[in-house]
């Protein structure tokens, strides 16, 4: 029998024609996947932006999840990751079919690192690290590559953008030098790591999960980890996040420099593509996107003052 696919992911047809044909296909991708990995349901289908999520046992009962990973870049080479890092660090693949986008993975535990004291999570984060920074598998996309073709973007960027002129020009200035700088790519990295995307396990207290890898540079990961839980820093921004920021690399024994300049990089990238959602839709920032920029430009700022 089909599962029911939750309503969030039903609506995603809304986006257009490829996403209409993806959700019909759900269904039907889901039972055949069972039938033939001989999983049985065992329980209700989950969501997030990145993938659907239905917790099953295996034919010897192990409970485990099926994960069907929408249609997007960013998590096509997944269980590459997942494969490399044979369980160390992070959940464990159990089995993928990449054509289907498609893996089933062993359960984790619901709880994750929001439940922790913010810097208590930033070290279990950096400590994650340490096992995950592996040499990259050669199938990667290379973050030189994207920081590249991020940064030409970034060159077109309307002065009279709501985003502070200095940030742009040097955050094109240390994005050309990344992009030639041989040290950006060679190591395996998550880019992702946040709390959320960091479950309780057995076999270690916390996993890594929802890779979206690059062959590139550990000092690119912190970002995640400053501009999520934002607004528990309310009334101490500045001093938050650079504890936060502090604690990371003093953790995971990352030079301070480069860690700071690709924080500068990242948040000026993010900023820059929401403005640029707008400018290609003609239409004027919302409050929730006005907001974001607020927290990428703060952020940016922040580690550097």
């Amino acid at each position: 029998m089909a599962p029911t696919i939750p309503h969030g992911v039903l609506r995603m047809a809304d986006r257009g024609p490829d996403w209409a044909a993806y959700v019909e296909a759900l269904p039907r991708r889901i039972s055949e996947l069972c039938a033939e990995w001989q999983l049985t349901e065992d329980g209700a289908p989950m969501h997030g932006y990145c993938a659907l999520v239905l917790p099953v046992r295996t034919a010897g009962r192990r409970p485990a999840v099926l994960k069907v990973a929408f249609p997007d870049d960013e998590s096509e080479h997944e269980h590459l990751a997942l494969q490399h890092w044979h369980g160390t660090g992070a959940v464990q693949l159990l089995r993928a079919d990449p054509h289907r986008r498609a893996m089933l993975l062993e359960r984790l535990h619901r709880e994750d690192l929001t439940e922790l004291w913010d810097l208590e999570a930033c070290e279990v984060v950096a400590g994650l690290y340490r096992q995950l920074h592996l040499p990259a598998p050669p199938q990667l996309s290379t973050l030189s590559s994207q920081v590249a073709r991020w940064t030409a973007q970034l060159g077109e960027l309307p002065r009279n953008a709501p985003v502070p002129r200095r940030l742009v020009e040097q955050a094109v200035a240390l994005g050309r030098t990344f992009a030639v700088d041989p040290d950006t790519d060679g190591t395996l990295v998550h880019t992702d790591l946040h709390y959320a995307n960091v479950l309780g396990a057995d076999r270690q207290p916390w996993l890594a999960i929802d890779p979206k890898p690059l062959s590139g540079d550990p000092h690119y990961e912190l970002a995640p980890m400053l501009w999520n839980r934002f607004d528990e820093l309310a009334g101490d921004v500045r001093d938050g996040l650079r504890r936060r920021f502090h604690t990371i690399i003093d953790a995971a024994d990352l030079d301070e420099d480069r860690a700071r300049d690709w924080l500068v990089v990242r948040m000026v990238h993010n900023a820059s593509w929401t403005i640029r959602e707008a400018v290609v839709a003609d239409r004027v920032l919302t409050e929730q996107e006005r907001a974001w920029l607020t927290t990428c430009v703060t952020v940016a700022k922040a580690v550097q003052d």
